[in-house]
C-alpha cells in the first residue's frame, strides 16, 4: 500500500475526502488544505481520472521530521529513489515551507535535490544524471518541522480537464465549479441554471455530473510515463470510469450578457463532449425566469474587484435578489461572491455559508434553501 496526498482548495476538503472514500482507498484522512489516502499503484491512475475537486495527486514517498539540514539531507537520502526514478529521469524539485526550522525554500531545494543525486550515485554507479528522461516532478512540504516527499503524478493541475483552452476575463476553476454543484446536491434530476455562466464552467462541471463522466478522461498525466507504474493501469481506470457512465435527457441552462462568452461556453461544451446537454444563451440577467417547481440555482457572478467596480457589483446584485424572489419556492440557489455586502444589496439572509477561496481570493457561497 501507498500513501498519497490530495492537495485542494481551503474549503473543498471534505468533497475531496467524500471522492477518495468514493473510490474505495483506505485510511482517508481530511487536513486543512489536503486529503491523504492509502491506496495501490493502480490507484494513481483512478484518482487522476476521476477526482472533480482535489488539486492533483502526489504519491508520498517518504515523511519524516527534520529540524537541521542534516537530518533533511539523510531523510531524503535514505528513499529508495531508484525504485522510482530511471537513470535518465528529469527530477526538478520544488516546494514550500510553513511554521518550520528551516524556512528558506531555494536552500531546502538544494538540499533534497543534492541528498537524491548522492543516492542515485551509489545505486546507478553514476557521477553525473543527464536529466533527458521522463520529468518525475518532486514536491516537498515543510510543516512543523514534518517533511512530505512526494511525486506530482497529475502533471499539470487537476482543474485543467483538457475542454476549456479559452476563458472570459476572471474564469471559475473547475475544481471549484465542481464543488460548487456538489453542495447544491444536483444529481441530473431537476433543473440546472447559471444566468452569469461566462464561459461556461458551472454548467459544464453539471453536466459531467449528471452524466457521471470522469473529468480527467480527456487529458494526460505526467505519471502515464512512469515506469514503475502498472503499464495498463491507466487503461484499465478509463474503462472502469466509462463503464459507469450515464446517457440520459437532462434541463441544464447557462446564459451570459456577453456574446462572446456564450460563443466560448458552447465551444468548451462541445470539447467536454456535453454540448448535447446544455442550452447556452446570450441572455440578460433581469428577465431570467423558471415555472418548473423544483430545480438548482448555482452561479458566480461578478465581484466588483475584478471585473466591474463595486457600485456595479450591488446595483447587479440587487436585481438579481428581486429576480430570485420570484422564482418558484422549490428551487435551490448557491451563489459565489467574495463581496463582503452581498447579503444585505442582495436583500436575503443566507440559510447557510460557506467559507472558499476562487484562486487567492477569498470568498463566501452563500446557500439559500427551498424557502423565503
Amino acid at each position: 500500500m501507498y500513501t498519497y496526498m490530495i492537495p485542494c482548495l481551503l474549503g473543498l476538503e471534505k468533497p475531496v475526502g467524500d471522492e477518495v472514500k468514493r473510490l474505495g482507498l483506505a485510511d482517508v484522512q481530511v487536513e486543512n488544505g489536503r486529503v491523504l489516502c492509502r491506496g495501490s499503484l493502480a490507484d494513481c491512475a483512478r484518482l487522476n481520472i476521476n477526482l472533480r475537486c482535489g488539486a492533483r495527486v502526489m504519491l508520498v514517498v517518504k515523511t519524516f521530521e527534520a529540524r537541521t539540514f542534516e537530518e533533511l539531507f539523510q531523510g531524503t537520502k535514505s528513499v529508495r529513489w531508484e525504485d522510482f526514478l530511471p537513470r535518465d529521469a528529469a527530477f526538478p524539485v520544488k516546494g514550500y515551507s510553513i511554521s518550520s526550522q528551516l524556512h528558506s525554500v531555494p536552500a531546502c531545494q538544494s538540499i533534497i535535490k543534492k541528498a537524491m543525486v548522492e543516492r542515485m550515485k551509489e545505486a546507478y554507479h553514476m557521477e553525473q544524471f543527464p536529466e533527458t528522461g521522463v520529468k518525475y516532478q518532486v514536491r516537498f512540504s515543510l510543516f512543523k518541522d514534518t517533511v512530505h516527499l512526494t511525486l506530482d503524478t497529475s502533471g499539470e493541475g487537476l482543474f485543467k480537464r483538457g475542454y476549456r483552452a479559452e476563458a472570459v476575463e476572471a474564469p471559475l476553476r473547475e475544481t471549484l465549479a465542481a464543488a460548487l454543484v456538489g453542495f447544491a446536491r444536483y444529481r441530473g434530476r431537476d433543473s440546472f441554471c447559471d444566468p452569469f455562466c461566462g464561459s461556461g464552467t458551472i454548467p459544464i462541471e453539471a453536466a459531467l455530473i449528471a452524466r457521471n463522466r470522469a473529468p480527467g478522461l480527456n487529458r494526460s498525466f505526467d505519471a502515464q510515463r512512469w515506469l514503475f507504474l502498472p503499464e495498463n493501469s491507466w487503461q484499465q481506470a478509463k474503462e472502469e470510469a466509462q463503464d459507469k457512465e450515464f446517457h440520459g435527457k437532462y434541463d441544464i441552462w447557462g446564459g451570459d450578457i456577453d456574446p462572446r462568452a456564450v460563443a466560448l461556453a458552447k465551444e468548451n461544451a462541445r470539447k467536454a463532449g456535453v454540448a448535447e446537454d446544455i442550452r447556452f444563451e446570450v441572455a440578460d440577467m433581469r428577465a431570467f425566469h423558471r415555472d418548473s417547481d423544483y430545480g438548482q440555482l448555482v452561479t458566480n457572478p461578478p465581484y466588483g474587484q475584478r471585473l466591474m467596480e463595486k457600485a456595479e457589483a450591488e446595483q447587479l446584485y440587487r436585481e438579481f435578489g428581486k429576480v430570485w424572489r420570484k422564482l418558484p419556492k422549490g428551487w435551490r440557489t448557491l451563489v459565489l461572491s467574495s463581496h463582503t455586502e452581498f447579503e444585505r444589496t442582495f436583500g436575503a439572509v443566507a440559510d447557510k455559508k460557506r467559507k472558499l477561496y476562487n484562486g487567492m481570493l477569498k470568498c463566501d457561497l452563500f446557500i439559500y434553501d427551498n424557502k423565503r
